[in-house]
């Protein structure tokens, strides 16, 4: 690290002062001309080796969700030959190697030499695999006052039929099957919480669920489709809840085995290169990813994975149609609906819940009904057909606040 010091203001001291910069400004210069040809990202930040680590990432903003991850651990996806044995020699310990052949990506967790924090291992192992999709294993959040789903609409209860034939699936937490609302409907459930873990929470999990698939009389979008509930959420030994991309990578390759018509993401977090090749998988295989815009009420930090190009973001309005207060903003937003006092199940009861989590089940249910009924699988196919029905909002056009607008379209209940 380079310091400066004051110096004299005589014709003496603006001598030295002169030749103190010029040597200085030398040895920079063969600094970077060594290092030009090894260098690595992390979070954004160009990262040279031989250098040390900028303030920035020694110390992170705790509320950037780019700096929320599992500490002590990475996501390697598709590890070359011998990468194991290579990296074991440095410390570190391969804690879980699975294939997700669903979205064709295999996926390896690893454990951190003690003391070494994720960006310095991210930069170590980045410079020695170049090419190697190497990241934290970052964590994510449910995006979650009162009008149950459809009344929110002003549609009618639909029939307990209404649906049947498609398949839905979610990603959130975990799901009280039990519950009146969902007891007895068309529902499969898996956990993907780590071994040495208990399993999250099940509130806002069942939450989305009803709304999606929940009996007639609890306002469900579709009663009678099949719901492929998976929860990537956790609980810690602290008791702390989280949601980690390796759950996430687990709950998106057993959809897309399971050929879901289409997958609601009611979760938030930050960009992750893993995730964003398992989301291309996914969509290779003809499914459309649904998500909420995010909660955070921030213009300069997208949510993922509604940021992701082949993901359709979903913001929340209220009843007069007006933007929920705490609802992210930015060109990555699609469409509006409602997610503001949302009446629906939770364990032991119900509840009026908010946010962008609760909005992007009308449009996950409604293209999933599309999709079951027509065949059409092309995400840009929906964008537009939604473009045209959506009332514009705000700004004329698309604007970053509700994007297209508010949707007005019902899901199908059965095929023409």
């Amino acid at each position: 690290m380079i310091t400066f010091q004051a110096f004299a203001t005589g014709k003496k001291g603006h001598m030295l002062k002169s030749l103190f910069i010029q040597s200085v400004a030398l040895a920079v210069l063969l600094t970077l001309s060594a290092n030009s040809q090894a260098e690595t990202r992390i979070n954004g930040k160009v990262v040279k080796e031989g250098n040390s680590l900028p303030a920035n990432l020694l110390h992170p903003d705790p509320s950037d969700p780019a700096n929320q991850f599992e500490k002590g651990e990475l996501l390697i996806a598709n590890p070359p030959s011998g990468f194991a044995s290579q990296i074991s020699g440095k410390g570190y310990k391969v804690i879980e190697h699975t294939k997700l052949d669903g979205l064709g990506i295999s996926m390896m967790v690893i454990g951190l030499p003690r003391g070494k924090r994720v960006p310095q291992a991210i930069r170590e192992l980045s410079i020695q695999f170049p090419g190697v999709a190497i990241d934290a294993n970052h964590v994510f959040e449910g995006q979650a006052k009162g009008l149950t789903a459809r009344a929110a609409m002003g549609w009618k209860n639909a029939s307990s039929n209404c649906g049947r034939g498609v398949r839905l699936g979610v990603i959130d937490s975990g799901v009280d099957i039990s519950h009146p609302a969902l007891k007895g409907q068309n529902i499969k459930f898996a956990s993907f919480h780590s071994k040495t873990r208990r399993p999250g929470p099940k509130v806002h999990g069942t939450a989305v669920a009803t709304m999606l698939v929940g009996k007639s009389e609890w306002g469900g979008l579709l009663p009678g489709a099949q719901l492929y509930a998976a929860s990537m959420f956790e609980t810690k030994k602290d008791g702390s809840k989280v949601g980690s991309g390796k759950a996430l990578l687990k709950a998106l390759n057993w959809l897309a085995k399971s050929k879901v018509h289409a997958v609601n993401l009611s979760v938030a977090g930050t960009d992750n290169k893993i995730l964003r090749m398992a989301f291309d998988g996914a969509k290779k295989t003809g499914i459309v990813l649904v998500a909420a815009a995010g909660n955070w009420g921030r213009s300069d930090k997208p949510a993922y994975p509604a940021a992701y190009n082949h993901v359709i973001a979903v913001t929340a309005v209220n009843a007069k149609k007006l933007i929920y207060s705490h609802a992210n903003t930015g060109s990555y937003i699609d469409f509006a609906a409602p997610g503001v006092s949302i009446l629906t199940a939770v364990p032991g009861g119900k509840e009026v819940m908010n946010g962008t989590s609760f909005a992007s089940p009308y449009i996950a249910a409604l293209i999933g009904a599309e999709i079951a009924f027509s065949g059409n699988r092309s995400t840009s196919a929906f964008k537009s057909a939604l473009q045209r029905r959506a009332l514009d909002l705000g700004k004329k056009g698309k604007d970053t606040i509700f994007g297209h607008g508010f949707i007005r379209l019902k899901p199908r209940c059965a095929a023409k």
